[in-house]
């Protein structure tokens, strides 16, 4: 994760600050995020409301046609209204093939940039901020809730663009020509425009709310059945997560059925109101033209608007049940946004050097995951001279890993000091600490991608020369080099396809490969048999010889090469006993801070 962190952290600081509009609603904020590609959503929006102007006018000028032509006029009386019919016909399909082309590429290019800006928002959460969240949890926001501004353009706002167009072109027309007939018809859109979706809203206003929470349950009900099926067959949970995962999904599908029905119902409301507009207006233009204010050629046009003037709004019951949906995943996200980091960024960060060989001095350092709980480090102090490898050891939940957190800028400390080439990290951003001091976490991810792939998020700019020194050095190139696919082999998720001591080397190599001034290790050898731990442990300390190096470890062999060895008890630093190391070294060390 820290390599990741590292390549992501200069843009996190921008990301995570980008909760535009804090006071502001959910859904505006959504929009704020969306309008910096305003450019390439315009046209999709015009095209759009223009297909549908093109639909209606074809439909009004056929039936002027149709009508005129009936009184048998000279071929020229007619003529203009043949090449309109012709020219909107054509417009009509090329617009909404524009509409169609124009609408997708500029949504997804804006969903695109909004997810990465989500992503970014989560970086400064990791890894202290993001339990607030389960992991199922998280995967929805970042796909379905992050696709809901997707629908927010395609499924809400255009649409509704194209039909609010529509509607008043047609109503002013009919106006013009038969000013109760505008006013009959635009009674009527305004009932279907918007009090039918309004409707909408409000009775899917907490169903919205009811499903989004239960498609995170059932996303972190299925991270639970897929990572967790061993555990839950071996203590025979199996059943029960069955049964939660069968309950949670009859929720969501009764809650399917109830938008259903609540948008059919919309639907035929809109229907009902299409026919009760083209009676309407036909009987006031029969009136008319009975009493001869109204020629037969527009009585027809008034008949025809009144109906194709409702297929614009035939959208809108669906776009507000979507936007209660949309609204729900905003507000989540906004809820993500506004989550503060476990560690702020100073307004104005000191730099810190990146490109020469660093120090590392810790003193009397305290730090607290939760405040009125005893300190996971109270008064440590280690001084890591540039070049030399320091190995901590310490017991499990000895708060080894709360100072690797600690350094790297993942958790704040309350008191001490950490300065790192004669600056105070506190002082420092988080993306400059983890560009200085990075390496290998303890919970480090292999991806589901190949092996040059998940090398390179360390250093995309490596050559293969490159991937093969931090391989060779990790002792694991030879038997990249065996596999059918070398290289390019695919990994499993999380290194399923490898052996533990193969998963360990990779991520060796990948921190190697990261080449940072000072390179950390949280527990490179956990899970690991001892002989196998040893082994790894050897290695990581030949290859990492004369690069400023902190390994923490809870293993006690295996650390014959180290410079120094330090012990982590009770939140405090001491230089390692005989007795701390169980004569299982295979050597002397330097047992001196």
């Amino acid at each position: 994760m820290s390599s990741y962190v590292k390549a992501a952290g200069p843009r996190a600081a921008a990301g995570h600050g980008a909760a535009t509009g804090r006071g502001a609603g959910p859904t505006v904020r959504l929009l704020q995020h969306l309008l910096p590609y305003w450019r390439r959503l315009l046209p999709a929006a015009l095209a759009a409301a223009g297909s549908e102007l093109a639909a209606a006018a074809l439909m009004a000028t056929a039936a002027w046609l149709i009508t005129r032509a009936a009184e048998q006029p000279p071929l020229a009386a007619v003529s203009v209204a043949i090449v309109a019919v012709r020219a909107l016909a054509l417009g009509r399909g090329a617009l909404r093939y524009v509409d169609r082309l124009l609408g997708h590429d500029g949504v997804l290019h804006a969903v695109a940039g909004f997810r990465a800006r989500v992503f970014e928002a989560l970086v400064p959460l990791a890894p202290a901020g993001t339990p607030a969240f389960r992991s199922g949890d998280l995967l929805t926001r970042l796909v379905d809730d992050v696709d809901a501004a997707q629908d927010l353009l395609l499924r809400v706002m255009i649409p509704a663009t194209a039909a609010f167009v529509v509607a008043a072109a047609a109503t002013g027309t009919v106006a013009v020509l038969l000013p109760g007939a505008g006013v009959l018809l635009g009674l009527l859109l305004a009932v279907a425009g918007i009090l039918v979706p309004a409707a909408v809203l409000v009775l899917s206003r907490r169903a919205g709310h009811i499903e989004k929470t239960a498609r995170a349950e059932l996303a972190a009900v299925t991270v639970d059945l897929t990572q967790g099926a061993a555990d839950l067959a071996a203590y025979g949970a199996r059943g029960r997560t069955h049964d939660r995962a069968r309950a949670v999904t009859a929720r969501i599908a009764e809650l399917e059925r109830r938008k259903a029905l609540t948008t059919s119902l919309a639907q035929a409301l809109v229907l009902v109101l299409q026919g009760t507009a083209t009676v309407g207006v036909t009987w006031l233009a029969l009136r008319a033209h009975a009493a001869g204010d109204l020629p037969a050629v527009q009585l027809t046009v008034l008949a025809v608007l009144a109906l194709v003037s409702f297929e614009a709004l035939a959208p809108l019951p669906a776009a507000a049940r979507r936007f209660v949906e949309v609204r729900a995943s905003a507000r989540r996200l906004a809820d993500l946004f506004d989550t503060p980091a476990p560690v702020a960024d100073p307004q104005t960060p000191d730099p810190l050097p990146t490109d020469a060989p660093l120090d590392v001095t810790i003193t009397d350092l305290r730090v607290r995951h939760v405040q009125d709980n005893p300190p996971a480090l109270d008064g440590a102090s280690l001084r890591l001279p540039a070049g030399r490898r320091v190995v901590l050891i310490g017991a499990s939940g000895s708060g080894k890993s709360t100072l690797i957190a600690a350094l790297m800028r993942f958790v704040p400390y309350e008191a001490g000091s950490i300065r790192v080439g004669g600056r105070e990290l506190h002082d420092c951003s988080g993306a400059d600490a983890r560009r200085a001091i990075t390496g290998m976490t303890q919970d480090a991810h292999v991806f589901h991608a190949t092996i040059r792939a998940n090398l390179l998020l360390a250093s995309p700019g490596a050559t293969d020369a490159d991937l093969r020194e931090a391989a060779r050095r990790a002792r694991i190139l030879d038997w990249i080099e065996s596999l059918p696919e070398g290289w390019e082999t695919v990994l499993g998720g999380d290194g399923a396809t490898m052996s533990g001591g193969q998963r360990r080397r990779l991520l060796l190599a990948r921190a190697l490969l990261a080449d940072p001034p000072v390179l950390v290790l949280d527990e490179p050898t956990e899970g690991l048999d001892p002989d196998t731990a040893a082994e790894v442990l050897a290695d990581i300390l030949d290859a990492t010889r004369g690069r400023t190096t902190l390994l923490v470890t809870h293993e006690r062999a295996g650390l014959a090469g180290a410079d120094e060895i330090v012990t982590l008890d009770r939140g405090r630093i001491r230089p390692a006993t005989p007795e701390d190391l169980d004569s299982a070294t295979d050597g002397p060390a330097a047992m001196a801070l």
